[in-house]
């Protein structure tokens, strides 16, 4: 875009790659397609260990590293592109690992605002039995285990049947994610040296992460150094909070909190 109101960096979740936030057949429920109509740059990448960098997934398991990558794909994208009012954070599920490393960084407090969503400090009691045999067989299972698909897609009806039905949203996890939940022992560290506007969002049926108001309190309160923190309940929407049927209303909240964040930081990205 020639003169974005600001540069949205989307950074998708465990299991899927960059297409998460650009939903097949529903343009209507694609992050990508609406934050452009509203005068956004919006980026999605394939985080270290997808897309083509699968093949290199062993070489960049150090979190440090990772973060190094995502920053400098960004700026490789962004070039001499205008930026607007700066740079906004966006994350889904584990990919929130990566977006909070980002933002308690020194150069993670120019960017203007960060969105954390699916995620969280506790497992639901079902997730965690899941997510605990998806570990122990990962040396010997090329396969999920049964049971995954259906936690992080439950309740199937707050999808469209043929977006619940797409494979081509799906990827193979790198090995190193296998563990990616336990970095939450991390989350009040991390979440203590961000110094930037913070949205935490949760799907009312979310199936993987303690729910509901007193954990998204609870998440929330972690944000000491923050000027401002909020959260977002989504109605009618489960973990993949961007590919519900719901996506779109969930979507222009968050452009409505970047729209928020970019205002004191003038049009173009000082205040």
């Amino acid at each position: 875009m020639a003169q974005p109101h600001a540069v949205l960096l989307a950074l998708h979740g465990g299991g899927t790659t960059s297409t998460y936030f650009d939903c097949p057949g529903r343009p209507r429920l694609s992050l990508l397609r609406t934050a452009a109509s509203l005068g956004f740059t919006a980026i999605a990448l394939d985080r270290p260990g997808y897309g083509i960098s699968e093949k290199h997934a062993e070489k960049i398991t150090d979190t440090g590293h990772q973060v190094d990558l995502a920053f400098a794909a960004l700026d490789t994208l962004l070039m001499d592109r205008p930026h607007g009012a700066g740079v906004f954070l966006l994350a889904h599920s584990a990919g929130c690992e990566l977006a909070l490393r980002m933002a308690a960084t020194e150069r993670g407090r120019d960017m203007i605002g960060l969105e954390l969503a699916g995620t969280g400090r506790q497992p639901q009691w079902t997730a965690r039995n899941i997510l605990d045999s998806t570990e122990r067989d990962a040396a010997s299972r090329p396969t999920r285990p049964q049971g995954l698909r259906a936690l992080l897609w439950g309740p199937r009806h707050l999808y469209a049947p043929d977006v619940y039905a797409d494979r081509t949203i799906s990827a193979r996890s790198p090995r190193y994610e296998l563990e990616a939940r336990h970095w939450v022992d991390e989350f009040p560290e991390l979440a203590a040296q961000v110094r930037i506007p913070v949205q935490f969002s949760l799907g009312d049926h979310e199936t993987v992460w303690r729910a509901g108001p007193d954990a998204l309190a609870d998440v929330a309160a972690l944000f000491t150094a923050s000027p401002n923190v909020r959260v977002n309940e989504q109605a009618n929407a489960g973990h993949n909070l961007s590919l519900s049927l719901t996506a779109r209303a969930y979507h222009l909240k968050v452009l409505s909190f970047v729209e928020e964040c970019a205002i004191p930081q003038g049009p173009d990205g000082h205040g």
